[in-house]
């Protein structure tokens, strides 16, 4: 992407690699929420696998 500056090594010494470690915290964040996900989906069977979608269409009431 960008090419390293001597400033952004120097921040990096200093304040630490935020974007890698953001990455890292986004990747666990996902890993977690996954598997959350899977538990929630095989402990109610009635559940749709996609849970953005609604269980019952609007106009089917």
């Amino acid at each position: 992407m960008f090419q390293q500056t001597p400033v952004y090594d120097r921040l990096v010494a200093e304040r630490g690699d935020i974007p890698v470690q953001v990455r890292g915290e986004a990747d666990r964040i996902h890993r977690d929420l996954a598997q959350v996900l899977r538990q929630t989906s095989t402990s109610q069977p009635g559940v749709p696998q996609n849970v953005f979608e609604p269980k019952a269409r609007p106009g089917a009431l």
